[in-house]
């Protein structure tokens, strides 16, 4: 996987740390089955791989 690649609300993309594009927000995903859901500080549903 591509550090770069922006990963979006809905995606099951594993787990790991993913920060919102939008405000730098950091979100955690324990498991390689959770969804990302919109970010909870300013609603971007945009993140990257952190």
């Amino acid at each position: 996987m591509k550090k770069n690649m922006a990963y979006h609300c809905g995606e099951k993309s594993g787990k790991g740390r993913y920060v919102c594009t939008k405000c730098g927000e950091d979100l955690f995903l324990d498991d390689n089955t959770d969804t990302l859901p919109p970010c909870a500080k300013c609603h971007n549903c945009e993140f990257r791989k952190g």
